[in-house]
């Protein structure tokens, strides 16, 4: 007996010798291991990288910008099919262990001893431990720091935040090349087209399956693999008890389902937009809150508008270029002994200028040339097998004036547009070597509703619209017009249309300017010399006026900021953009307030505050809690004021003549009250309109980058208003004619149109309503002076009271 006690006494002395020895390596361990572990504290403050997304007026989606694609989502609205699918897949006794789990560690034991697979026991928490504070190195080092950490972790942090952290950061590969997707939010969007909210139990299985390593379980390159790990997880969520045995029977029966997002659907017409956006958030906020900082972006894009800019500058574009002939094919391929569909699928085509598509020349017998299509790419970046065939008929070739055997050879590579796709015919088309820009703005506050900078933005990122300095020539006109209206001269004053020389100073040659047509008709009145785009008239009048005051007034409205004060830049010759000049014309639109053009409305940072608005008028009355018989309230424009506002409707009231009389009448046709100016300058290198209605301005610019003739009859009036034609027509297609507002203080009195004398009470056609001023009306009787031999000394005075100048 008392040798049995002595044998348990050392049993239990040796037991607590080797207990302590474990304890004190333990505590060796615990205490080498801990020197350098991060600082787990920083997740309570981690604001994991989540992509900036910006989207139009309508809310539509337009672009994401982001390193990690990554929507975070808080624990509170992950679904709980998702939650469960995840901790089924990853860690089922997440909620139960304390950091490190015992059960799956035995567990991945048995399995590899069994199986001879290597199996991790990895719990969330240490998955969030590497993911966020360490390195992904396979060492014993790495994987003690890992647990140590979970323990720390564990012990700091709720498991609904520890959850939180994971299923947002996880990495969950790539479906759409170029976009690695991080966190379950982001992955939902990117593998089925939905919202997180939306996932079967499938779905959500599918994407739990991902984290073991997203490129062994590809949907389309490891369909099999796919499914079968996705089949796994729907039964351990099953056996968990997260869903019943007849839902996992029928969620196994799926396919996979994925089907990537078409992401942006006004991409290829909004890319140069939506660039100009990138562009000023990263000048504002820099490149790591662009990309990192999470940021909602509402632009005043208006889809719908944008898509009738970009359709209207396109078909200006081709319009031109193809009245100049056909120059050739865009490359040449040898079609001996190959698969047509493979020799074409490599040639750069330009993915932004549907309906266009690429195609080959396979044959041209019977006056009929047969052709293959560009293969499409499958949702995975694979090539189709299918091929696609048409025909470019005599039809489809008629704008080169040339036969189709003649226009393309066997082998000829060229872009082509469906023109019966019954019949499958095409028509021929070449990427225009012309170029150019279109602006639509609402002219009360500057928000920008299109923009298209060119042909295409793949071609060339070039932005026309922003970026292009070029001369506006005789859209510049009307802010000259502008300062002489505002310092007494009227519509009505007569200034002289004759030849003028303009001594330049001593050794250098003078400048004698000349009207477009080379020809000078006499004295006429300011309308007429904007509805006619008159240079000589212009020049005369900048002359009296002063180019020092003109220079002030384009300054004030935006088009230059220092204009040189000669006398050329009357007559458009400085350099300017789309931008400015519609944001100019918008001014003289809303009665002379100034206005900041602007692509974007608001921008809300991660946590859903306010950051930047554009609109910043006050609104008096808004904060009511309710109507008590108040006054409505009252939005304050506190904005400058440019213009005198008579002066500005006057202004607008001589362009609607532009366009009732003058060189946009094209325009007319619309049958809705419009205003604006035609421009071209010197040797037709930049052709220009630009104009409004009441709540809409629009400009348009044709011209090549490397500037050169447009032709020896281009004009604004001939290239560039046909196209804001097209535009506005279809824009303003469902607008009421409602006409320009009238200012209190301004009188209309008919006057005779070719003199500006007050017209008199039986004389009928040939006269117009014209807006005056209080006192600056014409008098009663006028009898129209001879041209004088020499400038008055006065001669502003003399404008006013209708002299000739």
């Amino acid at each position: 007996m008392r040798f049995i006690l002595r044998f348990f006494a050392f049993l239990f002395s040796a037991g607590a010798v080797l207990f302590c020895i474990a304890a004190a390596v333990g505590a060796f361990f615990y205490w080498k291991y801990s020197q350098d572990l991060p600082d787990h504290a920083a997740l309570a403050n981690y604001e994991p990288p989540v992509m900036t997304r910006v989207h139009a007026a309508d809310g539509s989606l337009l672009a994401e910008y982001a390193h990690e694609r990554r929507l975070y989502l808080p624990i509170q609205a992950m679904p709980k099919i998702v939650v469960a699918a995840f901790l089924s897949a990853e860690d089922k006794n997440f909620y139960k262990h304390g950091g490190i789990d015992p059960e799956g560690i035995v567990r991945a034991v048995l399995t590899n001893a069994q199986s001879g697979k290597k199996q991790g026991a990895s719990t969330i928490t240490q998955q969030v431990a590497k993911n966020f504070l360490l390195s992904a190195e396979q060492t014993y080092d790495r994987k003690i720091k890992e647990a140590l950490i979970a323990l720390r972790i564990e012990s700091t942090y709720s498991k609904d935040k520890i959850l939180e952290l994971y299923l947002n950061e996880i990495f969950l590969g790539t479906i759409v090349p170029g976009r690695n997707l991080h966190g379950v939010a982001a992955a939902a969007l990117d593998y089925f087209g939905k919202s997180v909210h939306e996932l079967t139990i499938n779905e959500a299985a599918y994407l739990a399956a991902l984290p073991k390593g997203p490129n062994n379980y590809h949907p389309y390159r490891r369909t099999q693999q796919a499914l079968a790990r996705r089949n796994e997880i729907i039964g351990l969520m099953a056996q968990n008890g997260y869903i019943t045995a007849e839902e996992a029977t029928e969620a196994k029966k799926q396919s996979l389902g994925v089907n990537p997002r078409v992401a942006f659907p006004n991409a290829a017409n909004a890319n140069y937009f939506t660039e100009e956006v990138r562009r000023e958030i990263s000048e504002r906020y820099g490149q790591s809150k662009l990309y990192e900082g999470g940021l909602s972006v509402r632009a005043t894009l208006d889809p719908k508008m944008q898509a009738l800019a970009r359709k209207a500058l396109i078909d200006g574009l081709v319009r031109y270029d193809q009245a100049r002939g056909w120059r050739g094919a865009e490359h040449k391929v040898d079609l001996t002994g190959r698969d047509w569909g493979q020799a074409i699928a490599e040639m750069p085509a330009l993915g932004d200028i549907a309906p266009w598509r690429l195609a080959v020349v396979l044959n041209t017998n019977g006056g009929v040339a047969q052709v293959g299509l560009q293969p499409k790419r499958e949702a995975g970046g694979t090539l189709s097998k299918e091929r696609e065939t048409g025909a470019i008929t005599a039809e489809g070739v008629k704008w080169t004036g040339r036969p189709v055997a003649t226009a393309l050879k066997v082998g000829d590579v060229v872009y082509v547009e469906a023109l019966d796709p019954a019949k499958g015919t095409y028509r021929l088309r070449q990427k225009p070597e012309v170029s150019g820009a279109i602006v639509a703005m609402d002219p009360y506050t500057g928000r920008v509703h299109a923009m298209v900078g060119g042909f295409s933005y793949e071609e060339s990122e070039f932005n026309r619209a922003t970026q292009a300095m070029r001369q506006p020539g005789s859209s510049f006109k009307p802010i000259v017009y502008s300062a002489a209206l505002d310092n007494g001269y009227t519509p009505s004053s007569v200034v002289l249309d004759a030849p003028i020389t303009i001594e330049a100073g001593p050794g250098q040659e003078a400048w004698s300017p000349s009207n477009y047509d080379g020809k000078s008709g006499g004295p006429h009145t300011l309308r007429y010399g904007i509805e006619h785009s008159k240079n000589l008239m212009t020049v005369r009048l900048a002359k009296d006026i002063g180019m020092p005051l003109i220079a002030e007034y384009a300054r004030r409205f935006g088009v230059y900021d220092d204009l040189l004060p000669v006398l050329p830049m009357s007559l458009g010759a400085g350099e300017t953009t789309v931008m400015r000049m519609v944001t100019a014309y918008s001014m003289l639109a809303n009665g002379g307030r100034r206005i900041r053009p602007t692509l974007i409305d608001r921008i809300q940072d991660r946590t859903g505050e306010t950051i930047y608005r554009h609109d910043n008028r006050k609104c008096v009355g808004c904060d009511a809690e309710k109507w008590s018989g108040q006054d409505e309230p009252k939005l304050v424009d506190e904005s400058e004021q440019v213009l005198d506002p008579l002066t500005a409707y006057q202004m607008v009231s001589i362009m609607e003549g532009v366009v009732q009389r003058g060189t946009a009448t094209i325009l007319k046709q619309i049958g809705k009250p419009l205003a604006g100016k035609t421009g071209t300058t010197n040797d037709a290198k930049d052709a220009w309109f630009v104009g409004f209605s009441p709540d809409l301005a629009v400009g348009v610019y044709l011209g090549f980058d490397k500037p050169r003739s447009l032709g020896d009859r281009a004009t604004g009036g001939g290239l560039a208003a046909p196209i804001a034609l097209d535009f506005l027509k279809v824009a303003l297609k469902d607008k009421p004619p409602t006409p320009f507002r009238v200012p209190p203080g301004i009188k209309l009195i008919r006057v005779n149109a070719s003199s500006g004398t007050r017209a008199g009470s039986g004389e009928g056609g040939g006269t117009i309503l014209e807006a005056f001023k209080p006192g600056t009306a014409p008098p009663d009787a006028y009898v129209a002076p001879a041209a004088p031999a020499a400038v008055p000394p006065d001669a502003g005075a003399a404008a006013q009271a209708g002299g000739v100048y």
